[in-house]
């Protein structure tokens, strides 16, 4: 059975790893972000404006 690392023995990331790291993070969520935008987009688009009004109470 493996045993588990020491945590006093952690990796330390330089300040220029950090920020490359959070930056990369950014960029993923974004790009994340902007597909599910593209997807809902696309979606209205196929259903059409007639979804809109089932909702209009009528």
């Amino acid at each position: 059975m493996p045993t588990r690392p020491d945590p006093d023995q952690s990796l330390v990331l330089s300040p220029a790893q950090a920020r490359s790291r959070r930056a990369r993070n950014v960029a993923i969520g974004l790009g994340v972000g902007g597909l599910v935008i593209l997807f809902y987009v696309i979606t209205i688009a196929k259903l059409g404006s007639h979804v809109f009004s089932m909702f209009d109470g009528s």
